[in-house]
């Protein structure tokens, strides 16, 4: 049995079921499914293997990992027995079957436990699943761990995921898949700066562009962990889950745990693919943002330094160049001169804003700008009143305090009090000013994070839980807000806090140059309409480097547009500059927020090159980007995949071009890289089109729009 099966138009992620009577149906296949495939299976049903069960279980001859690992805890004899219930073999009590979702109930009378398998279709081609397991025994089941793992492919001998840093986050990396059990663990309480974001398993050599590749993401902003197993005996699989600590899920009778969904995507045309797939799902969320606003911050023009009239001077500069909304980042709270103290008294401070939010944002919406607020609310500084009347409101282990970071705690949000006292403080802001955007941040990961509530024990999962409903009950007591999630720039960012927010902090790496990498990769899962993407002062703050004014804005356009720049410091020729890339993001909008993201490959590893293609494959943007000298002067060609192979389109310089050359290469032709003529969407995906060697630290774009006149005959 196929399954989603194939239901004509586009192609989707699917697996092949064997249903036996033996126990839970097999897997015994994953992969892409065109939407034309034969229904009856003639084609994609070929025989495939042994395959993997949807729960893989020791009692079945499996020596990998099992997918479930727990245990019973049972009073005996005035004691405790232990270590019961270890190995499990469940029966099939029912298998439902619909179009898109397909649910498998299986019960363990011996181990005292019931399963639930999802599995679901869902827009955009992706396939997701969840397990959930109900102790129906007397005494306590202890789950350590709770996976999702679906087969793949023997092709498919190559795997990459992501690492990073502070200012560096979604690095790729690489690995041959080999015998063993392959772990990425996130144990931070988050994804994580050096997340791997997804694992991906492709074909020898896969690209952006080419090759099949199959990929996992665990679609939780707690710990997580994503899996990559092959043996002697069985074929490789993947998966993954959420990571549990010691006893940090003992089920009473009666209880279920229910993992996240992890969610798994496959596509035939390399990384831009599996890109797409992610993408068009975000773009289906209710959540989804219905447009970006041109953002300014003002973090890295004041820091904590909030004068009421520079601050309103700032804003005056960014409505004049076209800015759409103004956030007023860390430091307006009471005690916040620096960040040593004030974390969590959340009351405006009269020593910086004598006469609170009101004039500032009455200003800032008076001329036509949207307002936003920054909060950290799940943190607290010792330095505070709400830390000196609380001191027992943080996670720690018992009465140890954990070792500060950034001068700050983490509160314990699974304590109902600790959530109840943020929401009131942050509803009573959001009702009392007209708020249209919050920045929630979350600077910290989770260290020794348990709770008094159950003596010290773990509660990273708890934690999780509550923040989603603590953001899911602001949102739905102030749904004009727009949500951003931001930690320590890109440290919460997966597809469980997407559902939830407009707009994420891609990094707090603000030089353009640096961005390149980083937004290239981030966008391998996050659709580029919400990676928040600034300009950032002349000089950057992260790495002191000086970049043209052309470089920072070709990058931020890319993403959710928007400035971090002492505007007040700029010269007018910056601001009417500034203002045309403004208008030139406002134009363009509708196409980057709804294209199919392209990253051509580049025949030199000094350019970079990327794009977006309309879906009605009526225009595109492309970028040459050269990011240092090269090595030679050949140039590359720029391949455009996407466009409609038998139409005519023109290609037209978007925004300023240095139009001398460098030494011993062309300069840039006036008229367009093609010099005006015509050319095919076949030729401009299979040739391109050549671009010369540029200067370092520049970026070209290039607009390319279909014409009226045929291609087969010249005529209009």
């Amino acid at each position: 049995m196929l399954f989603p099966a194939p239901a004509g138009g586009g192609g989707h992620t699917a697996v092949e079921l064997e249903l036996t009577d033996a126990g839970l149906p097999t897997v015994l296949w994953t992969g892409y499914v065109d939407g034309a495939a034969d229904l009856d299976g003639a084609v994609p049903l070929l025989p495939k293997g042994p395959g993997t069960p949807l729960l893989g279980e020791h009692a079945h001859g499996r020596y990998t990992r099992p997918h479930l690992r727990g245990h019973r805890v049972s009073p005996e004899g005035g004691g405790l027995a232990t270590g019961l219930g270890w190995s499990t073999r469940f029966v099939v009590d029912r298998v439902d079957v619909e179009t898109d979702r397909l649910q498998v109930a299986a019960s363990d009378v011996a181990a005292g436990l019931k399963l639930l398998v999802e599995l679901e279709g869902v827009p955009g081609g992706a396939l997701r699943g969840r397990c959930s397991v109900t102790n129906t025994a007397p005494g306590w089941y202890v789950v350590e761990g709770l996976e999702v793992v679906l087969p793949v492919a023997d092709d498919l001998t190559e795997a990459l995921d992501f690492t990073g840093r502070h200012e560096r986050e979604r690095t790729p990396q690489r690995h041959p898949v080999t015998d063993g059990l392959w772990l990425r663990e996130s144990r931070g309480g988050r994804p994580g700066l050096d997340s791997a974001t997804m694992l991906v398993l492709g074909s020898p050599g896969f690209t952006t562009t080419r090759g099949q590749v199959l990929a996992a993401h665990v679609a939780w902003s707690g710990n997580s962990v994503l899996r990559l197993e092959r043996s002697a005996a069985t074929g490789t699989t993947l998966g993954g889950g959420e990571l549990l600590q010691p006893g940090e899920v003992a089920l009473g009778t009666g209880e279920t745990y229910q993992s996240p969904w992890v969610y798994f995507a496959a596509a035939e045309d390399g990384l831009d693919g599996l890109a797409a797939v992610w993408h068009t799902y975000q773009r289906g969320l209710a959540a989804h943002p219905a447009q970006q606003p041109v953002t300014l911050n003002v973090w890295e023009a004041v820091y904590f330094d909030l004068k009421p009239d520079r601050l309103a001077g700032i804003a005056d500069r960014a409505a004049s160049v076209g800015v759409e909304r103004f956030v007023l980042d860390d430091g307006w709270f009471r005690g916040r001169r620096d960040d040593t103290a004030g974390l969590g008294d959340w009351w405006v401070d009269p020593d910086v804003l004598p006469e609170g939010l009101t004039p500032l944002v009455e200003h800032v919406r008076g001329l036509g700008m949207e307002f936003g607020l920054w909060f950290e609310p799940e943190m607290v500084n010792p330095d505070s009143d709400l830390y000196r009347e609380h001191p027992d409101w943080i996670l720690a282990t018992g009465d140890r305090v954990p070792l500060l970071h950034r001068n700050q705690l983490v509160l314990d949000l699974s304590r109902p009090e600790v959530t109840d006292f943020l929401f009131d403080r942050m509803h009573d802001l959001l009702s009392t000013y007209p708020i249209d955007y919050v920045k929630w941040d979350h600077n910290r990961d989770l260290l020794e994070a348990g709770t008094a509530g159950r003596g010290g024990a773990p509660a990273a999962r708890e934690q999780t839980l509550a923040y989603y409903r603590l953001l899911d009950r602001l949102r739905a007591a102030h749904p004009h807000v727009a949500w951003e999630s931001c930690a320590s720039g890109g440290g919460r960012i997966d597809l469980g806090v997407l559902e939830r927010v407009q707009r994420v902090w891609t990094s707090d790496m603000t030089d353009a140059l640096a961005r390149q990498q980083i937004q290239r990769w981030t966008v391998q899962l996050v659709a580029p309409e919400y990676l928040g993407a600034h300009i950032s002062s002349p000089v950057s703050h992260t790495t002191w480097r000086t970049l043209s004014l052309d470089f920072r804005a070709a990058t931020a356009l890319f993403g959710a547009f928007g400035i971090e720049w002492d505007l007040t410091a700029a010269t007018q020729d910056d601001l009417d500059r500034l203002a045309v890339w403004v208008r030139r993001y406002q134009r363009l909008r509708p196409l980057l927020h709804s294209g199919r993201v392209v990253r051509p490959e580049s025949s030199d590893p000094t350019v970079l090159l990327h794009g977006v293609v309309s879906p009605s494959r009526d225009e595109a943007l492309l970028a040459h980007v050269q990011l240092d000298e090269s090595a030679h002067n050949r140039g590359v060609q720029v391949r455009v995949p996407g466009l409609d192979p038998e139409a005519a389109y023109a290609l037209a310089w978007e925004g300023p071009v240095i139009p001398f050359e460098v030494s011993m290469a062309p300069a840039l032709p006036e008229a367009g890289p093609t010099q005006g003529r015509l050319v095919t969407g076949r030729a401009l995906e299979v040739r391109g089109f050549w671009m010369p060697r540029c200067r370092p630290e520049t970026a070209t774009l290039v607009h390319v729009t279909r014409s009226s006149v045929d291609s087969a005959t010249g005529s209009r």
